[in-house]
């Protein structure tokens, strides 16, 4: 078994629900909705991923002879139950937000259409794969809105990540908002990301002395050169670097880079660019890592450091301060009828809904959420139909098809939510039909509106 694809990677209480489903003949169509309730502290949009990880998951979606026997010597289920799974594969539609869209609260993000028992079942890893995804790609989309479009971005947070899948999903996620790759020699290899690397400190350490180290890597990895200068002290490891540069030069290799990984960033950046300026070195960049997040790189540039690139680590592949989203997978409709979820705090809008978004002059203007097919509503629809009947609708994109998506969506915000300090809320707006839906509902269960 998989301990990734295995679909045993779920709740015990879908499995649970699935049999009382069986039980009770309940297996009509059903509707459910994922939506984040409230953005996080801090953040003004997210920025949708992880569909692609959803998509594949449905599509090879069975329980294995293995799996079955687990669940059988547990005795917790039935017979029938083990039975329908043997055979279960996944039979529904979903819809979905484009990856690399921007969204906000209350806006469903994916609406999967299948049989009760089986809408039902696949929650817990379809959130899974989502909530990570877009959480991750959220953070990067602040940093590369802070570094701006001509600064190096790069993922080195893999030995940090809460785990090998979700160090994956943050060099995917962290591509599709505009990084330009990532450490991790995996997601090269799965995803077409391009790689970059540097050395550690323990590299520096094992040898005499810098100049010896920083001239063996060069020769070893030519074609990838970046010194780390700050084992030792800084600045004479910057000109250590400066003295490897000169050895190297005749011998057709370039340093693209140093890097600086502690410190004062500002005024160590600043004295390490004059050196190299004053060695006619201009061409080398500084590049910084160390804790580095949308707030430290928009203050370093702000404050005129002259760095070319930042990795970004720990703070990324955690998404540091904002590291889970209040979200949600509920049942919208069931058996043709209208649901909804009436609890303090936790309400959920019945039906299923559309995302209408306005455009004004190339900027985001507005969103509406209505009910799908509702009339008058101002704005293109968002969520498209991604898989009928179990099968995808279209090939899966290109990642860097994804990753110009985002752009052109990044570049499309209004300036108080590029900022990363925006005190300007964007307007959501619910429909009139989809508030007398609501209303009917809950008039129909006995609660008064």
């Amino acid at each position: 078994m998989n301990p990734i694809t295995s679909p045993l990677l779920t709740d015990l209480y879908q499995l649970t629900m699935f049999e009382a489903y069986l039980r009770e003949g309940m297996d009509r169509e059903a509707v459910f909705e994922f939506a984040v309730r409230n953005l996080p502290p801090g953040r003004e949009f997210l920025l949708a991923a992880g569909l692609e990880s959803a998509l594949s998951f449905l599509e090879d979606l069975r329980f294995s002879e293995a799996e079955i026997d687990v669940l059988a010597r547990t005795g917790r289920f039935s017979k029938g139950l083990l039975a329908e799974l043997g055979r279960l594969r996944f039979t529904g539609d979903l819809y979905a937000l484009p990856e690399g869209t921007p969204f906000f609260a209350g806006e469903p993000l994916l609406r999967v259409v299948a049989p009760l028992p089986l809408a039902q079942l696949v929650e817990t890893r379809v959130m899974n794969l989502v909530h990570c995804e877009t959480i991750l790609a959220s953070k990067a989309a602040r940093c590369r809105l802070a570094a701006g479009e001509k600064t190096l971005l790069v993922d080195f947070g893999l030995r940090r990540a809460h785990g090998a899948e979700a160090g994956l999903f943050a060099a995917r996620a962290s591509y599709i908002a505009g990084f330009a790759g990532t450490a991790t020699v995996l997601a090269g290899a799965l995803y077409g990301i391009p790689l970059f690397g540097t050395m550690a400190h323990s590299y520096i350490e094992a040898f005499p002395d810098e100049l010896s180290a920083f001239v063996a890597y060069a020769r070893a990895n030519r074609e990838n050169v970046t010194f780390l200068i700050d084992t030792y002290d800084t600045l004479q490891g910057a000109r250590q670097a400066i003295r490897a540069a000169r050895i190297l030069a005749p011998e057709g290799i370039r340093v693209k880079a140093l890097r600086l990984d502690s410190g004062d960033f500002l005024s160590l950046s600043r004295e390490v660019r004059a050196l190299l300026n004053q060695e006619g070195l201009p061409e080398v960049q500084v590049f910084v890592s160390g804790n580095m997040d949308e707030y430290a790189i928009r203050d370093l540039l702000a404050a005129g450091a002259p760095i070319g690139g930042f990795g970004g680590g720990t703070k990324l592949d955690t998404s540091a301060d904002a590291p889970y989203l209040e979200c949600a997978y509920k049942l919208v409709e069931y058996a043709g009828r209208p649901r909804l979820k009436a609890s303090a705090g936790k309400a959920t809008l019945p039906g299923r809904k559309q995302v209408f978004r306005r455009i004004d002059e190339g900027r985001l203007a507005g969103d509406t959420v209505a009910l799908e097919g509702e009339a008058g509503v101002p704005g293109e629809p968002l969520l498209m139909k991604v898989m009928e009947k179990g099968r995808r609708l279209f090939p899966a994109l290109e990642l860097t098809a994804i990753a110009r998506h985002a752009q052109a969506q990044l570049e499309s915000l209004p300036e108080g939510l590029r900022r990363l300090d925006g005190r300007s809320p964007y307007e959501v707006q619910i429909s009139p039909g989809l508030r007398r839906l609501q209303e009917e509902t809950l008039r129909s269960l006995g609660i008064a509106c």
